[in-house]
């Protein structure tokens, strides 16, 4: 272990764009954790060989679109970390219902991994019910302060260990045995006007808005923004609603009109205290970002992000996704996936990135 520690840390991306396993994994050696984000056609099959080629590695997965310079649509992209690290994968079950049964699991692999708030992160892939999952996961992590950022992958189903799990969270103890570890949350949106919303008549299982200040939730949308009801899944990309807790601001994505309602993709309820938000200069937020991270860590061996799927297709529309990883790849091997709703320790954010970055 002592020769571990001596290692320095390193980061690897290997892609196969036609979706071959094998080709993805060609330049990995000697892995002490992996990353699979795959199709939804080839993930069980991907998941099984990855565990055939490196039995015993600890591994995580999730069905989704992956970068590291380039973007990875429908193939397999593959994150393997070597060198100094130690890791404990593992998997809460039952996430819509009762993920908390499960909690000795990551009780335990805290304890292995004798991890702290200045080198350990919890990586995470969840199927759904996010909220849930997170504060399950939370009530563990918090009494070592150790920070957690992860996503949410496509189909409903994640892998841990080579196997396949369905209403499930996948999650990984990563201890940096070369320095420190910091999670960082990035947002492109800035309060729109003075408008403050309670929330009403929500459907918390379904994540709808019924009312905004008593009045149909689609009604008070359209009329400051002046968007029909095809537009206003678009303007989403633009104006998505902000929920205020403490001194951060949760996003909050428009999925599909509900009638006079409006279901989103990520749970408001009854009383919720809510904003209206509108993008920012996204390209000085990105230079700031990769100024702070610089900043905080002169030296890094890996940063690890989950990007939503919505800022994806707002950078794709504006031609600046290609740029924006080429930006991001000054910070040295950076990689990640494109999520459908991104972690940040206990929250559950839309539109957001949210990244670690190992010194």
């Amino acid at each position: 272990m002592r020769q571990g520690r001596r290692e320095k840390m390193k980061q690897f991306f290997g892609m196969s764009q036609r979706g071959r396993i094998e080709e993805a994994v060609s330049g990995i050696k000697n892995p002490q954790f992996l990353m699979l984000m795959s199709n939804a056609a080839q993930f069980e099959a991907h998941v099984k060989t990855l565990e055939k080629l490196y039995p015993g590695v600890p591994s995580i997965g999730c069905i989704g679109m992956s970068y590291d310079t380039r973007v990875v649509e429908q193939g397999v992209g593959v994150i393997a970390f070597s060198g100094g690290v130690n890791v404990r994968a593992n998997v809460l079950e039952q996430v819509s219902v009762m993920p908390v049964k499960y909690i000795h699991r990551l009780e335990e692999d805290i304890q292995r991994v004798g991890g702290t708030d200045r080198d350990t992160v919890c990586i995470d892939f969840c199927t759904g019910n996010d909220a849930c999952a997170l504060t399950t996961i939370h009530t563990a992590l918090r009494k070592n302060r150790i920070s957690l950022v992860g996503g949410t992958g496509d189909a409903g189903k994640v892998s841990a260990n080579g196997k396949i799990y369905q209403d499930a969270v996948a999650y990984a103890l990563v201890k940096n045995g070369n320095g420190r570890v910091k999670t960082y949350k990035e947002n492109i949106y800035h309060p729109y006007g003075n408008y403050r919303f309670i929330a009403s008549n929500t459907d918390k299982a379904n994540y709808v808005i019924g009312s905004l200040n008593g009045k149909p939730a689609k009604q008070v949308y359209q009329s400051i923004l002046h968007v029909t009801d095809q537009e206003i899944l678009t303007r989403t990309f633009q104006n998505p609603f902000g929920k205020i807790n403490g001194n951060d601001t949760c996003i909050i994505s428009i999925k599909e009109v509900a009638g006079n309602a409006l279901a989103c993709f990520r749970q408001v309820n009854d009383s919720d205290v809510l904003i209206l938000l509108e993008l920012g200069d996204y390209q000085a937020i990105v230079k700031d970002t990769i100024q702070q991270i610089c900043k905080d860590f002169p030296q890094r061996s890996a940063v690890f992000s989950v990007n939503c799927l919505f800022r994806y297709k707002l950078f794709s529309e504006r031609n600046y996704m290609q740029k924006y990883l080429q930006d991001m790849a000054a910070l040295g091997s950076h990689a990640g996936l494109v999520g459908y709703g991104e972690h940040y320790n206990n929250r559950f954010v839309n539109q957001s990135m949210t990244c670690v970055v190992f010194e």
